[in-house]
């Protein structure tokens, strides 16, 4: 009888493509995920896979380019968000037929951000496409997502690591993914300090940003800071605090912690290799339970 699990993925943007190769690898070691919640780039992930079409989305990712990636920017002068969002939701409804949440196999439920009333938004019923679009809505980067008279934003706002809204059963095995986790620099291996250098510097593919978001530096740091970069840095902090006490609370039967120091949130160039990093972190944190159990 195979293992069975209640799967928990967090937000992260691009590192959220690391929950593809932590799948896989559950897939692989003959676990059954029987329910899921996710925000932001974890509901993008959880929802693709409990629709069945994970193999075709991770195709399709995996060949985004620079260019690519940036011709699925569709700018809008709107104060309310540098991107539309609409160029990006279509290609991803052509490899993902919309259906019902309620119909799928797996249970899955999304996390969004109802902005106007302050509170958090659990999405398990209705259009899977507008649950994802409504919990991939990065304040400032994408507009917000209109929702049943609900203005909603990013899950991660609220609940980056959404582990109580995931449906789990006495038996099941909570597993959570944390694909914003804090590494100390000498936890982290030469390779991930490579990545991070590229990291750091991914701002610089997005000249929009660059020209208008009010470059700034520091006196003890030569990175380049800006309007965005700031919000995005404040944000992370936060939603890292908002995880750390989810963890302790909450207490996940296995935790996989992806540094968040290994790849910016907007290479998903870098696909293959991020999902990559899901896999191994996932092979490791399932060693260590089974050394245990």
């Amino acid at each position: 009888m195979k293992k069975q699990v209640s799967l928990v993925l967090s937000s992260g943007g691009a590192r959220g493509i690391a929950h593809i190769g932590v799948i896989e690898e559950l897939e692989r070691q003959g676990f059954e995920i029987k329910s899921i919640a996710g925000s932001s780039m974890g509901a993008l992930v959880g929802g693709i896979y409990a629709s069945g079409n994970l193999p075709n989305f991770r195709d399709w990712i995996c060949k985004l380019d620079k260019k690519a990636v940036f011709n699925l920017i569709d700018f809008t002068l709107s104060s309310n968000g540098l991107v539309k969002g609409n160029k990006v939701i279509k290609e991803i409804n052509k490899l993902v037929p919309d259906v019902n949440i309620e119909d799928l196999n797996i249970s899955f439920k999304a996390v969004a951000t109802d902005i106007i009333n302050k509170k958090e938004i659990v999405i398990e019923k209705g259009s899977l496409i507008d649950a994802i679009r409504a919990s991939i809505s990065i304040p400032t980067v994408f507009t917000p997502f209109k929702l049943n008279e609900l203005v909603l934003v990013d899950g991660g706002v609220l609940n980056p690591l959404p582990i109580n809204r995931v449906k789990r059963d006495d038996d099941e095995i909570l597993i959570a993914v944390d694909v914003n986790a804090v590494f100390t620099p000498e936890k982290l291996s030469k390779s991930h300090n490579l990545l991070s250098e590229e990291a750091q510097s991914e701002w610089h593919h997005f000249p929009f940003i660059m020209k208008n978001g009010f470059r700034s530096s520091t006196k003890d740091s030569d990175k380049q800071l800006n309007y965005y970069t700031l919000i995005y840095q404040t944000a992370v902090m936060m939603m890292q605090q908002i995880a750390k006490m989810s963890k302790e609370m909450y207490k996940p039967d296995i935790v996989i912690d992806i540094p968040i120091n290994t790849y910016g949130a907007f290479q998903f160039y870098n696909a293959s290799e991020i999902i990559e990093t899901g896999r191994i972190a996932a092979q490791k944190a399932l060693e260590q339970y089974s050394s245990i159990q």
